[in-house]
């Protein structure tokens, strides 16, 4: 019965790669129809040590099977031996997120990106500092099986969405761009629109023509530039110091 669930809800669902992406989901309200594990046993021996929350719906939803059949659901087994697939949360849902205000964090908005690493990496810096939401602009997923997997499952503690440029959230929108004035100078509101060119060319020209600001990071002469998550983990650090941050 598991593998026929797993097979009816699999090209509808988001595929949780591995225990810290279930467990993650979990923690922040995901609906999970389906989960497996090749050892339960193990499975939840590690969310009484690691994540003791989460143990007892992990204990509910976890259903032992084969190896043979965990690898025959999954592209690319995870260590932890363990899957999952989850209910994606409605877009009009995260739409209804993104455009409530006032908001008390800044959108993060990923502007054409390239990566599908890249993107998870700030989908999980962006929950990890309570951001609004994570925003990407241009024909990357940012659902994507490989977003997910990087983003450990914390698409569910944040609103993510992808939107054209003329969609976005309202908000000062501070742009990232080389010749902007150095970050270190301004002060980042809580409602600001954070936006981050791609990895190879930067900011689109209709988003850096509707920034309200355009802010540069610290950066050694002769270094070109940083990783994109790097860059948003700079930033929202530096919103966290001078706007606000996140406060249990």
């Amino acid at each position: 019965m598991t593998v026929t669930s797993w097979n009816r809800l699999a090209g509808t669902s988001v595929l949780l790669d591995g225990f810290h992406a279930l467990k993650h989901a979990v923690r922040f309200g995901a609906e999970v129809p389906v989960a497996v594990a090749v050892d339960r046993r193990a499975a939840l021996a590690l969310a009484e040590e690691l994540a003791p929350d989460v143990r007892d719906p992990l204990d509910a939803l976890l259903t032992e099977v084969p190896e043979s059949t965990y690898t025959s659901l999954v592209a690319r087994p995870h260590p932890t031996a363990v899957a999952a697939l989850a209910v994606r949360p409605s877009r009009a849902a995260n739409l209804e997120k993104l455009a409530h205000t006032p908001r008390t964090a800044p959108v993060v908005v990923l502007d054409n990106p390239r990566n599908l690493g890249n993107a998870g990496a700030v989908i999980r810096l962006a929950a990890g500092f309570g951001a609004t939401g994570v925003v990407t602009t241009g024909t990357l997923d940012p659902w994507h099986p490989t977003v997910v997997r990087g983003g450990a499952g914390l698409h569910f503690a944040t609103a993510v969405e992808r939107l054209a440029v003329d969609e976005l959230p309202s908000g000062p929108l501070f742009a990232l761009d080389p010749e902007g004035d150095d970050i270190r100078g301004s002060k980042l509101p809580d409602d600001a629109v954070l936006a981050f060119g791609s990895e190879r060319s930067g900011l689109s020209a209709e988003l850096r023509a509707r920034a309200d600001h355009l802010v540069s990071l610290p950066m050694r002469p002769q270094v070109s530039s940083y990783n994109l998550a790097t860059s948003v983990a700079m930033t929202l650090y530096h919103w966290s110091l001078t706007g606000g941050a996140f406060r249990a």
